[in-house]
């Protein structure tokens, strides 16, 4: 991890504990090694330095690609964030994902594709399944709550003392996610089995 990865980690948690009484659970069934697809439901743009800030290992992210310009575009690229174009998962941006992971690094992933309008589970986009079938590798599953409440869709401020848990699933391998590779509408359905295991996870 780069120092700026690390600052943003400690002052992401720092802000989460005092204002939203940040409580994470599982971290034991982080794999130590290897890559994998940290996959999660998504409410808020709090959901990925949530998601990151306590996380032990070097989690990669995808950001939209205009973004990668200036200042901002220096920053984020220091924060392991890897450019996409949100309408289109095109062969370059595959390439360098499956580099990512071929190189034994974590990858967040939101099977939904975009935040609840609603703070309710969306349908996932065929984009996961594509990637679970393209990497190989095995699927981490997390369950956020309380993203909604504090800074949603629609709100301007995040709403202080609105409590914040995350809680990290077990590790599935790679065949139980994707065990039948002549499946009908095997993408969709390998989707429908991540947001599965995700809701899966016990609420707070």
């Amino acid at each position: 991890m780069n120092l700026i990865y690390r600052i943003a980690q400690n002052v992401s948690f720092i802000y989460f504990k005092l204002f939203h009484g940040f409580e994470v659970r599982g971290l034991e069934n982080i794999p130590k090694e290897g890559s994998f697809i940290l996959a999660s439901n998504h409410l808020s743009f709090f959901d990925p330095p949530a998601l990151g800030c306590k996380f032990p290992r070097n989690l990669h992210y995808f950001a939209r690609d205009s973004l990668f310009f200036g200042p901002l575009g220096f920053l984020i690229k220091r924060l392991n964030s890897i450019p996409v174009n949100r309408k289109n998962l095109d062969l370059k941006t595959l390439r360098l994902v499956l580099k990512v992971l071929g190189n034994g690094n974590p990858l967040l992933v939101f099977p939904e594709g975009t935040r609840s309008r609603n703070g309710k589970p969306g349908s996932p986009q065929k984009g996961v399944g594509l990637l679970v079938v393209k990497s190989g590798v095995p699927v981490l599953p997390a369950r956020i709550e309380g993203t909604f409440e504090i800074f949603g869709p629609g709100k301007i401020f995040p709403r202080i003392g609105k409590k914040l848990v995350l809680s990290y699933g077990n590790l599935y391998p790679n065949s139980t996610i994707d065990p039948n590779p002549d499946e009908e509408d095997r993408y969709k359905k390998i989707g429908d089995r991540i947001m599965a295991a995700i809701y899966s996870i016990e609420q707070s």
